[in-house]
């Protein structure tokens, strides 16, 4: 077997594309937060805690700084789909501190560009081109509703790898799989040769499937769908603590369904 994340940087693929007809209506139980969502009305007695300000926090050099967003209006603010990953801080990991800071388009489009050029990332992104390709694909994210936010991975200070942390299941991912409220996915990709093929991928796996599971309280299960052609990935999630589920056939691929159970990850 090839090496746990020989090729991590390929990753899991970027997330396929909503597109805006009716068939993205997702068989799911409406909870509050999906009906303000989808334009429904709540009942009126229905409330719901959000969480308090942050205050902002430094980040390495080329990060810039951090902050929370508090929101005070019944349909959701962005953040509030994913709560809040830009104030989920920083963690130490064995291969170092490492933290998900989000992306901002003109500050980071031209690292996100280069690795979206390494041969062994577009094999499985599909994004190699000019910087305005990457960008094309960050816009949707940065201007959408949070239900995807995409972030930069610091490790030690220096930013390494790209990561998409996304809800699953308001993505048209759930239409591939039996989704359950507040599924949160991810993709990423390790950018630097360096930090490939030695362990890191699965150790930032692991730390940030953790993350979501510590600052997620009602996400019960993180999901990835890697390529299935894609066997370092796929061996650095079963690595990293992730079971594989399924077969999926996806739109752009054929892909496996990883999955990290809150209730398991103690004993994975």
């Amino acid at each position: 077997m090839a090496p746990a994340d020989a090729h991590t940087d390929a990753g899991t693929g970027p997330a396929p594309q909503a597109d805006t007809g009716a068939e993205d209506t997702l068989d799911l139980p409406l909870s509050e937060e999906l009906l303000a969502l989808f334009g429904e009305d709540a009942p009126a007695t229905a409330t719901r805690s959000r969480p308090p300000n942050a205050s902002a926090s430094s980040e390495p050099d080329d990060a810039g700084p951090v902050t929370g967003t508090q929101a005070t209006m019944s349909r959701p603010a962005a953040s509030d789909l994913l709560d809040h990953p830009a104030d989920w801080g920083p963690v130490t990991t064995p291969a170092g501190v490492f933290q998900l800071v989000p992306v901002r388009l003109e500050r980071d489009v031209a690292v996100i560009s280069r690795w979206m050029n390494d041969p062994a990332v577009a094999a499985f992104w599909e994004l190699a081109g000019s910087e305005s390709v990457t960008a094309d694909h960050l816009r949707p994210q940065l201007g959408g509703d949070g239900r995807s936010v995409p972030c930069l991975g610091v490790l030690a200070g220096v930013p390494m790898s790209y990561w998409e942390i996304y809800r699953a299941d308001l993505d048209p991912l759930a239409r591939h799989y039996p989704a359950r409220p507040h599924d949160t996915g991810i993709h990423l990709l390790i950018g630097g040769v360096n930090n490939r093929g030695r362990g890191v991928g699965t150790t930032l796996l692991r730390a940030v499937s953790d993350l979501v599971l510590d600052n997620r309280p009602l996400c019960a299960r993180v999901v990835a769908e890697p390529d299935l052609r894609n066997t370092p990935s796929v061996s650095a999630f079963l690595s990293a603590g992730f079971r594989f589920s399924a077969e999926v056939e996806l739109p752009d691929k054929r892909a496996a369904l990883m999955v990290r159970d809150r209730t398991h990850r103690a004993q994975l």
